[in-house]
């Protein structure tokens, strides 16, 4: 009965937020951009990150006054907000960005995201993903590639430009490794064999650890599921039906096992896609127990 108002009332409060912060977001870089020193810069990056800090924490405290979300949260290891991380994940929904940044906020630097070229284009957020330098990638298919030999490589250019930028700042990589949204029907369709994932692609991972693999103190692999709202779960949040959010978290050693060159060294690359394929069975089997203990449950 009230599901639609609620809706109407999160969305406006959640796009005024976010307007709100993106223009102090973008405004803060503009400043950045005229500062004669790194330090200063530094200190203008820093203040751009408590915005979207000030985001993800607004952003929490409306969603909660509308759904009574039960948390089961387990993050295994020790964390640091001054340290350098990369972040992976199984990606379900929106709802994923909303719950990554309001339960990692106060436990390691902001989350950045690697973002469709597209979502440069979205009003505000489009702007200030671009000020907090998120990294926006322009995917080729293989049959355009064989037309334009000269695109190859641009992915890795651009994650390098990226994360160039990231040296001297604590940071928190994200990459989604699936390459895109889970559903029924991708998962239907594909060959992998998991229940509740997708194809793991390895290149997204490899690119970043190309790029800055030695700053990373550790992977956190991030296993997200919405086990009373798996059809919908981003509605289901905006109109205040969403009831519970499982979150597990392993921090993961940047070993050899991680360090090679993966688009060179082909033994080194099936070696790197069998270190994620075990990683993503493991995530799998953990999101059967989640689910099969929410059955039992109720």
């Amino acid at each position: 009965m009230f599901a639609y108002p609620i809706l109407v009332l999160n969305s406006t409060l959640v796009i005024l937020n976010s307007a709100f912060c993106s223009v102090l977001i973008c405004l803060i870089a503009m400043i950045k951009m005229t500062l004669p020193t790194d330090q200063l810069k530094a200190k203008a990056t820093a203040m751009a990150n408590r915005v979207m800090w000030l985001w993800a924490t607004i952003n929490s405290g409306i969603l909660s006054v509308t759904n009574s979300i039960e948390w089961d949260i387990e993050v295994d290891g020790n964390l640091r907000k001054d340290g350098w991380y990369l972040l992976i994940s199984n990606h379900l929904s929106w709802t994923d960005i909303v719950v990554l940044c309001c339960v990692f906020k106060d436990r390691i630097p902001m989350p950045k995201f690697f973002l469709k070229q597209q979502l440069l284009y979205v009003p505000f957020i489009g702007m200030a993903c671009w000020a907090l330098d998120m990294p926006f990638m322009r995917r080729y298919s293989r049959e355009y590639l064989l037309r334009h030999p000269e695109k190859r490589g641009q992915d890795l250019a651009t994650t390098r430009r990226s994360c160039a930028k990231f040296k001297h700042t604590p940071t928190t990589v994200v990459n989604y490794v699936e390459g895109t949204r889970f559903t029924t029907q991708k998962q239907r369709k594909s060959s992998a064999g998991y229940q509740y994932l997708l194809q793991p692609k390895s290149g997204g991972i490899a690119y970043t650890l190309a790029a800055m693999g030695e700053q990373f103190d550790n992977v956190i692999d991030v296993t997200l599921a919405y086990p009373s709202n798996n059809q919908s779960p981003f509605r289901d949040l905006l109109t205040g039906r969403m009831k519970k959010v499982v979150v597990r978290s392993q921090i993961l050693p940047v070993d050899e096992t991680l360090k090679g060159d993966y688009f060179n060294d082909k033994p080194y690359k099936r070696q790197f896609q069998q270190w994620l394929g075990d990683v993503w069975q493991e995530k799998d089997q953990q999101l059967q127990d989640i689910h099969q203990s929410e059955k039992i449950r109720y």
